[in-house]
């Protein structure tokens, strides 16, 4: 046995050289994606009520759910954040990193967060206001 550490040959990334290879062109966006047609399903299924004159409490007062049973909201929320939640913990794994530079890598990131965030916000907003 020698002196010397052990140091893997053939890995030609670190700190100081740029990644090499070619990084995936969805990768970082396959939660985003994946939510928005479960979420797009989601509402195909339940077929919430979007115009107000539907609404069983249209022209009087009170609260109604837009779907058919009330706790089908809070469901519907509950779907929301775990979407928001599922891009988020997309953005920090290591492999939504892989081949790119940290800018790149905070750019998309960034982006992911706030579309889905963007879009769960105006999903609640027009689904779950509709009737109250």
């Amino acid at each position: 046995m020698s002196g010397t550490p052990w140091v893997p040959t053939g890995s030609k990334e670190t700190h100081d050289v740029p990644p090499t290879g070619r990084p995936a062109r969805f990768g970082g966006f396959r939660a985003l994606g994946g939510g928005a047609a479960v979420i797009a399903v989601a509402l195909l299924i339940l077929r919430p009520i979007v115009d107000p004159r539907d609404c069983p409490n249209y022209g009087g007062n009170g609260n109604a759910s837009s779907f058919g049973d009330e706790r089908l909201d809070l469901a519907f929320v509950l779907l929301l954040l775990g979407w928001l939640a599922a891009v988020a913990v997309e953005q920090a794994l290591p492999v939504a990193w892989r081949h790119r530079h940290p800018v790149e890598i905070t750019l998309r990131a960034a982006a992911a967060v706030l579309l889905a965030l963007t879009a769960s916000c105006c999903l609640a907003v027009q689904v779950l206001v509709t009737c109250h």
